[in-house]
């Protein structure tokens, strides 16, 4: 924890929402220290992004251009290779984010 940068959920917020087009108030960010984990083998210092959006990540070409951009923004705030960098990303329907009351389909 004591190595992450300050304001770091705030700058990924904002980095994800021009990353992804979205508006911010459509970005929910958070950052999870001091969990075990391990990449690749080893437990050195690491990070795993988990992107879930509704129509920008459902293609491998989309995921690609992400991908570049996502880990040009983590290398400089982390200070880690790229290699110790992992990025899951998952398409979702409207229909499965509720907000408001409802579900994103309606708003």
């Amino acid at each position: 924890a004591e190595r992450l940068p300050p304001g770091l959920a705030q700058t990924l917020c904002a980095a994800t929402a021009d990353i992804l087009g979205k508006p911010a108030e459509r970005v929910n960010v958070t950052v999870r220290s001091g969990l075990a984990m391990v990449l690749s083998g080893s437990a050195e210092p690491c990070a795993q992004l988990v992107v879930s959006s509704i129509g920008v990540v459902g293609t491998a070409e989309q995921n690609k251009g992400h991908s570049a951009r996502f880990f040009d923004v983590l290398t400089a705030q982390l200070g880690l290779g790229p290699e110790r960098i992992v990025i899951r990303f998952y398409p979702l329907e409207p229909w499965q984010i509720g907000k408001n009351r409802t579900v994103m389909t309606f708003l």
